[in-house]
């Protein structure tokens, strides 16, 4: 069995503030947004990833993140991962270094958007080094391929992986896959932390390959909602927990209309009075109408009455 402990619960992945014309991060707005996620039942964050616009970042900013993120956590519950994927690896060794020396509890990286990889050999060799940046911490791969074209086997990975990355501690999955889901859940016993990342499926995650945890991207605003599908099923109150999991479902047909979870689920935090700024260029922003028309479809579905309160 792997030497690290496995996450129990929901880990958000939050997005970054910025200033007004995104030129600069708004780090004073971090100790707000913890506070509403450990209300929400949350038990951590997963900084600096897709949702976080990591890679929009500099290596400065993301390490005044991490700062920002380790001084609002005052829980002894309340795990921070930092993502530290970058296309420089000496980058990523350094933002590896560097949350290791934060007292993170662990990192992640997701393949690199260029060059792209298209052999498991390589996307292995690419995490080694990065994850020797923090040989003390747990590593978690982070697969989401729609942002990367890197459609390789996790099974493979986790068998190539496992000889190689003494701290590989699981995978970030994000993937429609849930037959490859289970079956790296199954590989070695369970060995390794298959934490689910796609917030539509989480309950089939839960049915079919036993998922304890899972980081998400709409955990932002509809963390309790998420949490609930977790707290019911393990209850045993099925009908409940698929009531849940439709839910977020409508939600996001919501931010699916509006460039999805990283530019809509943002204007969502303004809506619920979490105002974490805009997108950084090049993403297209949320026009005033978009928004407007956003809240009339959220109150049409009872969203400020079902979801995360301020």
């Amino acid at each position: 069995m792997s030497k690290y402990r496995k996450i129990n619960g929901l880990i958000a992945a939050p997005f970054t503030p910025f200033s007004p014309d995104g030129k600069e991060v708004n780090y004073e707005a971090i100790p707000q947004y913890a506070e509403l996620l450990h209300q929400n039942g949350i038990v951590g964050v997963f900084i600096n990833g897709s949702s976080g616009e990591g890679y929009m970042l500099t290596d400065e900013e993301r390490m005044k993140l991490a700062q920002a993120w380790k001084s609002a956590i005052i829980w002894d519950d309340f795990d921070l991962i930092v993502h530290v994927g970058s296309t420089c690896v000496k980058s990523s060794q350094k933002l590896a270094a560097h949350a290791q020396e934060l007292g993170a509890m662990g990192t992640g990286a997701m393949a690199p958007p260029f060059p792209k990889v298209g052999r498991v050999e390589e996307l292995v060799a690419y995490c080694r080094e990065i994850a020797e940046g923090a040989p003390d911490l747990p590593f978690y791969f982070y697969h989401i391929p729609v942002f990367n074209g890197a459609y390789l086997s996790m099974l493979d990975f986790l068998k190539l992986a496992e000889q190689e990355i003494p701290n590989l501690a699981g995978i970030k999955y994000t993937y429609e896959s849930l037959y490859e889901y289970n079956q790296c859940m199954l590989y070695k016993g369970g060995k390794y932390d298959m934490l689910h990342g796609q917030d539509e499926t989480i309950l089939s995650a839960l049915v079919m390959g036993g998922a304890k945890g899972g980081i998400s991207g709409t955990a932002s605003y509809i963390g309790n909602v998420l949490v609930g599908i977790l707290d019911e099923w393990k209850a045993g109150n099925i009908e409940a927990a698929v009531r849940y999991q439709n839910y977020a479902q409508e939600v996001i047909n919501v931010i699916a209309k509006y460039r999805g979870n990283i530019v809509a689920g943002k204007r969502i935090m303004k809506l619920l009075g979490l105002d974490l700024g805009p997108n950084r260029i090049p993403f297209r922003n949320i026009e005033p109408t978009e928004e407007a028309e956003i809240k009339r479809q959220l109150e049409a579905i009872n969203f400020f009455d079902h979801c995360n309160k301020h």
